[in-house]
């Protein structure tokens, strides 16, 4: 009887790796240490696996259009997606918001950012890192505050631009520059502040990061693109994705 149920889920163990299927996700850098927590849920729970692929909206958009088989992309606005479906690169229909980001001034030093944000204010740092205001939309979204803030001709001359969030982030992190707009889901573990020091800037001062995903056409018939689709938008993923940072 023993042998029996073994044997019974020794079979179901090895029809669902047969059905198990593979897709190629552009995820926006900011959503990049999410989507690894997510593709660990997915593969456990269906046997489907994700490629990812990490970089700035505008940059992934461009080698969707340029043919890059990307089955889903998971963006850092809504313009993306919405000009994907109205070009015919995305499945009708299929595109939701599955996060609402948040900005921070971060460091990486404990003691650089107060919780106002007045550093921005001070002769305190030599270089502020933002991510490519062009293709990623956290940077243009560091630039509005810093515009709101009237601080455009002081900082100016102090930024540093990465392709992306994340190599903004990384230039922070290094000490290539002293602070840097990031997005928060890039510097919280857990809900908690992994190290260093930040400011969430308040929401009134940038228009709100709405980030939405879409099915594209080459995932329509994808399994695992189909799944990953569903799996965002299930109630305890959703709890994940606060505990980034985000809002939903």
């Amino acid at each position: 009887m023993f042998a029996r149920s073994l044997l019974f889920a020794w079979l179901f163990f090895m029809v669902g790796a047969l059905h198990a299927a593979e897709t190629q996700v552009a995820v926006a850098a900011n959503f990049a240490e999410p989507i690894k927590a997510i593709a660990a849920v997915l593969e456990k729970t269906t046997g489907h696996k994700l490629r990812i692929t990490v970089g700035s909206t505008g940059r992934l958009t461009a080698q969707i259009r340029n043919g890059a088989p990307f089955d889903v992309l998971l963006s850092a606005d809504t313009h993306a997606p919405a000009q994907m479906e109205a070009d015919g690169l995305a499945q009708p229909g299929s595109r939701f918001t599955y996060a609402t980001g948040k900005l921070v001034l971060w460091s990486a030093d404990a003691a650089k950012v107060d919780g106002q944000g007045a550093v921005l204010k001070t002769d305190g740092f030599r270089k502020l890192a933002i991510a490519n205001p062009k293709t990623a939309p956290y940077g243009a979204a560091a630039v509005e505050v810093i515009d709101k803030l009237g601080l455009s001709s002081t900082l100016t001359p102090k930024l540093v631009q990465g392709e992306s969030i994340g190599q903004a982030y990384n230039f922070a992190y290094t000490g290539n520059a002293e602070i840097a707009f990031v997005a928060m889901s890039q510097v919280l573990e857990g809900g908690r502040l992994k190290s260093g020091s930040m400011w969430v800037v308040p929401q009134n001062l940038y228009a709100p990061i709405r980030q939405d995903a879409v099915l594209l056409k080459t995932g329509a018939s994808n399994e695992a693109a189909q799944a990953l689709m569903k799996l965002l938008q299930s109630p305890n993923i959703k709890t994940l994705i606060r505990s980034y940072g985000y809002d939903l």
